[in-house]
């Protein structure tokens, strides 16, 4: 969504100035294009938009223009920076090029001006606007800002909403260094670089408010103010707003504070989560954006939250909690983090020391604050959690797959004491990725011809039997031609890794020997970390050795992947694979190892693979999208039922691994899983790949397990379907709720129904309960004594456990009279089909209110026994 408020970007030929801020200093940018003739004007628009990014029309454009910067940079913004005068020239009398960019720009805003999904779906849409915070963006390599997965669904759901029309806005961090860059010395040593990311050369530009000027943040700090710059990256109809502390007026530490992605200690992580939720919160305000919804991808985010509520305090004169009941409902927090050691956490004494000596940054004070991180929030020495935060400040929390929301409500569980696990508030929204970013040229036009162009622009229904048209012939020259395209681009990486190790020219030479576009292909591509087992192919050397080099059956595997800098274990890794690749020359041509995995080269690996190898233990993928990213391909997977792949597998679509068990660090268990990833590999996939009858051209049993994943698995995984689950499953009820809140008569009563339960809620007690059974039913009653609750404050239910891993079976009962004359003491009953012993039924004692969600926003529950 474009918002109402937001000054036309200058483009060719000018520059963008700050001034009349506090500082009463002009800070001018160096954010220059060359003067475009008039015939090129369009270049700018287009170049700008990252909408080209999942855009292959828009390939061949920038090809046109210079075709070795377009491959070595893929960013035409730069492209643009970087172009001769007579080169512009020539562009600008080349009536071919004028005449498709022509094409082009007036197809780009043909597009943007059509009706959406969301438009015909929601014609009176409950919400205006969804701010979207996440530490890191994934939507091109030409703007390095993102890590891996996290970044990924961040970028592809920015690119959907634009897509679907959903009106959502970004807000982010534009990280001067972004993650490291990647290389590897002759040992296989892991060497990482931090080069630096140049405004000028990315494509953002100054965000501006409504007069045209630079829009600047001011966050106070301890002892000074932090100036934050406001930048803006358009992806077709949205709009994704970064920040960055790398503003003159700041001291050089504060400069580096936004420097290097989940980069530096405890303190400057507290500062970097605190630029992105409260800076981002008020760089809205700035913009005199009102989102109804704030969406926290994870919990790094969630100082919006008390950004936020410290807004309404402002506006309402309210207290803390008011302002959280009132804002909580429009906020929603989306978990990534499979393990209770990946949630950030912050010593007390650290944000007490950020409370204290920065008041107006928290708008509360540490008795406000910090217990909205903590399970006991009397205890000063439990650190202060930022997933802890998210949930108490939000209406809505869901995992990214069905598994990582079970394993979250475990997580979460804390929180929620004596609720049952099953019903501890985790729902679940599967991840999906953003088909059309993912796919190659030739998918693409594959895809189009048999499900239409507008394919992922609406509902998904006809995909599945459309795909099914598709015949062998024309899915093997599709996979023979993406195979060779991926094997052409790791033999110019493989060729420049070398020659900048100056090893001997022979040596380079032979790299253009390296892999066959024929052979049957796999690719590993992820973060190296234990918990993934990227050296799992590794338990046997030999075995792995000889499956690659089998005559009949020849194999090759292509790895890339980095590891954190300060994980050991995982550099390791990478090395092991090295020595591997280098004590076997044999090899050379069978196994490749691309260094400096990023987003152009995972879009080589998905497109081309024949086969994807998963392998993390379970369930420490909380849902894992590198996977979903062949399926558009035709690539085919191999993984451990963790994930989406639990969701997913299905033996007409790939291969799996594991027992849906968790083993955690079992070496044992992880030789037996290697033992079944050789097995499969040597008796059923790569005989499978190469099982050619006389006369075939291809593999057609191969072909049918292309088709059927494509078919059913593509459009259940793409980013298309999640975002309209978010939708529908998260913002439409959190909107609902936020819209009652904003009635300060219903808030009141709401703030007030919680105290006095908070208050009396101990005062329940159960007086006798039995059970009368006959042929059929079981008829149930107890006497519950409410004390100064009454009967409209709460629900009274027939609680058993589920069975066979199926929900909870609960029954509400009904108060039927009061049982003496004693006020607050009622009788409920309920009569069950007498399936299950009576032995297996307790009552309980829930909160009820119809504008309050239970137990998200009030978990207190009392048990009979």
């Amino acid at each position: 969504m474009r918002p109402a408020s937001r000054a036309e970007t200058p483009l060719s030929g000018q520059y963008v100035s700050n001034k009349g801020l506090a500082t009463a200093m002009t800070v001018a940018s160096c954010y220059m294009l060359p003067n475009l003739p008039s015939a090129l004007s369009g270049l700018a628009d287009l170049a700008v938009d990252l909408r080209w990014s999942w855009n292959h029309a828009h390939d061949g454009l920038w090809e046109q223009i210079e075709p070795m910067l377009w491959q070595n940079t893929r960013n035409p913004w730069l492209m643009l920076q970087s172009l001769r005068e007579d080169r512009l020239r020539e562009l600008a009398h080349d009536t071919g090029f004028t005449k498709l960019l022509g094409a082009l720009v007036e197809q780009h805003r043909a597009e943007l001006g059509k009706p959406t999904w969301f438009q015909g779906a929601y014609p009176k849409a409950p919400f205006s606007l969804v701010a979207y915070f996440s530490m890191e963006f994934g939507l091109s390599e030409a703007l390095p800002i993102y890590s891996g997965g996290l970044g990924m669904l961040a970028g592809d759901a920015l690119k959907t909403a634009s897509d679907l029309g959903v009106p959502l806005v970004g807000v982010g961090i534009l990280w001067q260094q972004g993650y490291f860059r990647q290389t590897l010395d002759e040992s296989g040593l892991q060497i990482e670089q931090y080069p630096y990311n140049d405004p000028t050369q990315l494509p953002v530009s100054p965000a501006l408010d409504s007069e045209g000027e630079w829009i600047r943040i001011e966050l106070p700090f301890p002892g000074r103010t932090l100036f934050l710059r406001a930048w803006q990256v358009q992806i077709g109809r949205i709009t994704l707003y970064l920040l960055d502390s790398n503003d003159p007026f700041n001291t050089p530490a504060d400069r580096g504070i936004t420097g290097e992605l989940y980069g530096g200690g405890p303190e400057t992580r507290l500062q970097q989560e605190l630029c992105l939720g409260i800076g981002g919160w008020r760089l809205l305000e700035q913009l005199k954006l009102s989102p109804d919804l704030c969406h926290l991808n994870e919990g790094h985010a969630a100082f919006a939250i008390l950004a936020r509520a410290q807004t309404y305090r402002h506006h309402h004169q309210t207290d803390m909690n008011t302002a959280l009941a009132a804002t909580r409902a429009g906020n929603i927090f989306t978990t990534h983090t499979p393990v209770a050691a990946g949630f950030d956490r912050f010593a007390p004494d650290l944000i007490a020391r950020y409370i204290h000596s920065a008041p107006a940054l928290f708008g509360a004070d540490t008795n406000e604050i910090l217990p909205l991180g903590r399970v006991v929030p009397t205890d000063p020495n439990e650190p202060f959690n930022m997933a802890w935060l998210a949930i108490h400040g939000s209406s809505i929390v869901n995992g990214v797959s069905q598994l990582h929301g079970a394993v979250s409500r475990q997580l979460f569980q804390p929180l929620f004491p004596r609720w049952p696990q099953s019903e501890v508030p985790v729902g679940h929204v599967t991840n999906g990725v953003h088909m059309p970013s993912w796919d190659s040229r030739q998918a693409d036009e594959l895809w189009t011809s048999y499900c239409g162009k507008l394919r992922w622009l609406g509902a998904l229904d006809t995909i599945e039997p459309d795909l099914r048209k598709v015949p062998d012939t024309e899915l093997w020259t599709l996979r023979t031609k993406a195979r060779a395209d991926l094997v052409t681009f790791a033999r110019q990486r493989l060729k420049k890794r070398l020659a900048m190790a100056q090893v001997p020219a022979e040596q380079i030479r032979r790299a253009d020997s390296a892999l066959d576009p024929q052979r049957f292909t796999m690719g590993f591509a992820r973060r190296f970390t234990s918990y993934k087992r990227p050296n799992l192919l590794l338990q046997d050397p030999d075995r792995l050795h000889r499956l690659l080099i089998n005559r009949q059956r020849p194999a090759q595997l292509i790895l890339a992947g980095k590891a954190h800098p300060a994980d050991e274990p995982g550099k390791a890794m990478i090395k092991e694979w090295t020595l591997f690749i280098q004590s076997h020359p044999e090899l050379s041509q069978h196994i490749v190892f691309l260094d400096d995995y990023d987003m152009l080269v995972a879009e080589h690996m998905v497109q081309g693979v024949d086969l994807w190898i998963n392998t993390p233990r379970r369930p420490w993928e909380a849902s894992g999208t590198s996977g979903m990213k062949v399926l558009v391909n035709g690539g085919i997977n191999v993984s451990e039922l963790d994930g989406w792949w639990a969701e997913a597998y299905q033996p007409a679509v790939g291969w799996a691994l594991g027992d849906r068990q968790e083993h955690d660090e079992d070496p044992a268990w992880d030789r037996q899983e290697a033992e079944r990833l050789y097995a499969l590999l040597e008796q059923e996939i790569i005989p499978d790949f190469y099982d050619r009858r006389e006369g075939d051209y291809c593999p057609h049993n191969w072909m049918n397990r292309i088709r059927e994943s494509m078919a059913r698995l593509t459009p259940r995984f793409s980013s298309n379907r999640m975002l309209r689950e978010y939708v529908e499953k998260l913002y439409e009820p959190a909107a609902r709720l936020f819209v009652s809140r904003q009635n300060p008569d219903t808030l009141h009563a709401i703030v007030t129904w919680c105290a006095y339960l908070d208050q009396h809620w101990e005062s329940i007690h159960f007086g006798p309960f039995r059970c009368d059974p006959s042929a059929t039913d079981l008829r149930f009653s107890c006497v519950v004594h409410l004390g100064a609750l009454s009967i409209e404050h709460i629900k009274v239910q027939l609680y058993a456990e589920g069975q066979d891993g199926g929900p909870p079976d609960i029954h509400t009962m009904e108060p039927t009279d009061r049982a003496t004359e004693a006020s607050g003491e009622y009788v409920y009953t309920v009569t069950v089909p007498a399936k299950r012993r009576p032995t297996d039924y307790t009552p309980r004692v829930i909160p009820f209110r119809k504008d309050v969600f239970i137990p998200m926003e009030c978990a207190h529950i009392h048990w009979y026994r």
